[in-house]
């Protein structure tokens, strides 16, 4: 009988032991198992946060990156059709700078182009420039500014022989329907 009733008694320990895992207060084994579950879950979503943070800015950089060597080519391009003028074939040559312009810059032009124009066939002036260095100043996405170092080389009725301006120009480049073009040109 002693070992029947020892039985019993470790039976009643055993269901109680069972039964007291499945309640809230279970022992410490099961909350240290919930804890850490809640903890790698919280861990893994900071993770997976911070990896996109972390990609959304490695895009974003390289999207700013391929704007502003983008833009700076453009610019470059730009700048010798901005400082390449023939009095004989003027048409072509405005034409070409205003289709590279927009806005503040576009509506300067078109205003002093009439002038400019005339002075040139006055006295039957050619320029040409030359881009000697280019660097880009300051880019977004959709904005560049750019600085240029530009020779150009002038010829008029006032002095027939070649004469080299050097040139610092401040150009503001704007992407515009996909197109980069210059929105401010300074010449400091």
């Amino acid at each position: 009988m002693t070992t029947s009733l020892c039985d019993e008694r470790e039976e009643v320990q055993a269901a109680t032991a069972v039964a007291a895992s499945a309640e809230p207060g279970a022992p410490p084994r099961n909350r240290f198992r919930r804890t850490m579950t809640a903890a790698l879950a919280l861990l893994i979503v900071t993770l997976a946060a911070a990896t996109g943070y972390f990609m959304w800015q490695y895009y974003h950089a390289r999207n700013v990156q391929a704007a502003g060597e983008a833009a700076l080519k453009v610019a470059t391009s730009y700048a010798v059709t901005l400082t390449s003028v023939d009095s004989n074939n003027l048409d072509a040559n405005f034409n070409a700078v205003l289709d590279g312009a927009t806005g503040e810059f576009r509506d300067l032009y078109s205003q002093s182009s009439s002038k400019l124009r005339q002075l040139l066939i006055d006295h039957k002036a050619t320029g040409h420039g030359v881009v000697v260095d280019s660097a880009i100043k300051s880019a977004t996405e959709t904005q560049v500014v750019v600085l240029l170092f530009v020779d150009q080389t002038v010829t008029n009725t006032d002095v027939p022989n070649p004469r080299v301006d050097r040139s610092r120009i401040v150009m503001t480049m704007q992407k515009i329907d996909g197109r980069w073009k210059a929105g401010k040109v300074e010449i400091p």
